[in-house]
């Protein structure tokens, strides 16, 4: 759902918002209230849609938009969040598969030919770096062109890239931000997030196996967003890709993402208030309907579980 004025400052009644102008004429808090939102919930890199798109998360808050991940699909899911591409602020990668920073380069371009004039501050795991720099000389004839032809800002000058490893990764206007290594054969640069937004906490597991120290990690967590797979789908799912070896895919989808008991197993131990599924694997199959994947995850959790969709927004 977009965020229009109209609904906006209804919102704003509610939560207790109020509405400033700065200098351009954007107003301030016009992102609409604090809050949690599951931009993309499909596991994997395959597309088959729409929906859903793979993994990307976003989180208001005093409106400021955190994007984290930004798999393909992110600019679009973004926009209709109700977020203005010019307002990219942010950014978060958990990780790099393609599934998590394929549309990174893409959304830092459409923001900067949306109108992004200011600064723009992505953290990922090392290899970020080359990640933002080989996109840039991919399109360099197009950003110097337009730079030149358009008089626009030199974008690479308005991203501003942070490599970070295990702990504090981010800390300014009472949000800090957290990262814990996890559990993600073969890739070892894989993170879970911990946000701390005023007296909100919102954690992030990334895609991680079963890992009990995430639990510690994600202590007291108003919200706990955290991946799940469903082995018994997983035939059905491999049975369709003719350019894998289903048994290797099969053991490696198993190696690197947590069941849902196991999931449930980390929630109550974090003592959750919430827990939301994201980030299913399989993502399509019609068979597992909201129901299962509660059942699943209820033998070993008994809090308050959110079956994640795209676009799904959850109030901070």
């Amino acid at each position: 759902m977009a965020w229009t004025r109209r609904k906006f400052v209804a919102a704003s009644a509610l939560f207790g918002l109020t509405t400033q102008r700065g200098s351009a004429g954007d107003h301030v808090n016009d992102l609409g209230p604090d809050r949690l939102v599951l931009l993309g919930t499909r596991g994997g890199p395959a597309i088959n849609g729409y929906v859903p798109s793979p993994s990307a998360n976003l989180i208001v808050y005093k409106g400021v938009p955190y994007v984290i991940d930004a798999g393909y699909g992110a600019t679009f899911k973004l926009i209709e969040a109700g977020v203005p591409l010019r307002r990219l602020r942010y950014i978060f990668i958990t990780h790099h598969h393609s599934d998590h920073n394929l549309d990174l380069g893409p959304l830092l371009y459409n923001a900067w030919a949306s109108g992004l004039s200011g600064p723009v501050d992505v953290f990922g795991p090392r290899g970020l770096n080359d990640l933002i720099e080989f996109y840039w000389r991919s399109n360099s004839y197009d950003i110097e062109t337009r730079m030149s032809d358009e008089g626009r800002p030199d974008v690479r000058k308005l991203v501003h890239k942070h490599e970070f490893n295990e702990g504090p990764v981010f800390s300014h206007d009472a949000v800090t931000v957290s990262a814990l290594r996890v559990i993600h054969p073969p890739v070892t640069e894989a993170y879970a997030f911990r946000f701390v937004l005023g007296r909100k906490i919102v954690v992030f597991s990334g895609d991680t196996a079963y890992f009990p120290p995430l639990a510690d990690f994600a202590a007291d967590a108003d919200y706990l967003v955290h991946e799940v797979v469903y082995p018994p789908a997983l035939d059905a799912l491999l049975s369709g890709r003719p350019n894998v070896d289903p048994s290797k895919l099969k053991a490696s989808i198993l190696s690197h993402h947590t069941r849902p008991e196991d999931v449930g197993r980390i929630a109550t131990r974090a003592r959750a208030k919430t827990l939301v599924l994201n980030h299913f694997v399989p993502a399509d199959d019609k068979a597992l309907t909201p129901d299962v994947w509660l059942h699943a995850v209820r033998q070993t959790y008994s809090g308050r579980i959110v079956v994640g969709r795209d676009l799904l927004q959850l109030p901070l």
